[in-house]
Order: structure tokens, then sequence, then C-alpha cells
């Protein structure tokens, strides 16, 4: 018997269905916060699309190559669209509607880190811009939706670890595609991401705030009494 291996037709197919999942999910999300704040249409819309696709936009122009791809690929702002309008026209509550919009939320964490590190690598960047470009596809948008509503960004401290697993998902696929295991860098990318931020909601895991050592720096008192010079 032989194991069976994801075939890349396959592999692109699935990992297009977990980047328009993220996309809805993100517009839903986005549409969840303007009814929490009572906004009115725009706003849903608003926030919906900055959600959902906020970072793959900037990522694009960025990358300066061509328009964004948010703005040519059809299920990309129909997706945030409807998902932020059905919001809009409907209250949805519940525990089980809260779990799914999290697990969907932590798997296209990886698949969007790992999207944007490999779009900044095809494009001739390096590797430290190519994380950086994953990490940016994959939070950007939330930063973005945070801040429209003048509220703190949640990646910069308090929750359970996100923008930290995003580095790690777009690290790995950079080292992945750079030996030519592209389909292996993109699946284990959103693994990874999918059950490290899981547990860290589960353990409530975060990273350590700064540390408490002090360093006083003073000046000899011969210093302190030294004029400047005139020149």
């Amino acid at each position: 018997m032989h194991a069976y291996t994801l075939d890349p037709v396959e592999a692109a197919v699935l990992f297009r269905i977990v980047d328009v999942t993220g996309v809805i999910a993100n517009g839903l999300l986005g549409g969840a916060l303007a009814r929490s704040k009572n906004f009115d249409v725009i706003g849903f819309l608003a926030l919906g699309i900055a959600s959902a696709l906020g970072g793959g936009m900037i990522r694009d122009m960025l990358l300066g190559q061509g328009f964004p791809v948010a703005l040519t690929d059809p299920w990309y702002l129909s997706g945030a669209i409807a998902s932020a309008t059905l919001l809009y026209f409907i209250n949805i509550e519940g525990l089980w509607w809260h779990r799914a919009l999290v697990f969907a939320d932590v798997l296209v964490l990886g698949c969007w880190s790992a999207t944007g590190a490999s779009k900044a690598l095809t494009a001739g960047l390096g590797w430290i811009p190519a994380v950086f470009l994953g990490v940016i596809t994959a939070v950007a948008g939330g930063m973005l939706r945070d801040v429209l509503v003048n509220r703190m960004p949640s990646i910069f401290g308090g929750n359970p670890l996100y923008a930290t697993f995003s580095i790690l998902a777009a690290t790995q696929m950079v080292i992945l595609q750079s030996q030519g295991y592209y389909t292996l860098g993109m699946a284990s990318a959103i693994v990874l991401c999918a059950v490290f931020g899981l547990l860290a909601r589960r353990f409530k895991w975060i990273l350590p705030r700064p540390f408490g050592v002090n360093v006083s720096i003073k000046f000899p008192q011969q210093f302190k009494n030294q004029k400047p010079s005139q020149d």
C-alpha cells in the first residue's frame, strides 16, 4: 500500500477554500463589531471589508505588482460584502457561533501568513521581507478594523498569541518554499496556526510583559556644571 499524498490540484482547491472561508469569517467579525457599535450599513461594510481584505490589499500595494487581488478576484470583495451585510440584517449569537468564527480565524491565519510570504518570495524579495509581508497579510486587516473604531489592536498584548503564530507560519513557509516544498509549506502553516491558535485561546497563552529591570544613568557632577562651548 502506498501512502496517500495530496495532489497539487487538490491542494490548490483546499487552500482556496480555506482562503475564501477566511474572507467570509473576517467579514463576519467586522460585521459583529459594527453591530456592537450600533453602526449603520456603511459602517458594517467598511468594517467587514477592512477586516477581510485589508491585509491582502496592503501586501499587494507594497509589492506593487498590478491591482490588489481583492479587486480582481470576485470571491473576495463579494464575500466580504455579503458576510458583513448578513450581520446587518441578522444578529447571530451563541457559544457555537463564536467557536466557529474563532476556528475559521485561526485556520486562515496560517493560510494568509503563508500566502503573503510566498508572494513576496515569488516577487524576488528576501526572507525577512517575505516573513514581514506574510504577517502583514494575516494581521493588518484586524488591526485596521480595530483602529477604525478607535480600539487598541488586539495583537499589541494582553490577548492570546496571534501575531506570534503568524510569524512562525510565515517563517516556515519561507524555509520550505525555498527548498521547493510549496504545498507542504502551505499545509503545515495552516495546521500550525489552527492547532496552536486554539490552544493559545484555551490556555490563555500570552507574551510576557516588559521586564522590570530599572537602569539609572547619572552624569558626574563636573559634567552637570559644565556650560556648552561657544564657537
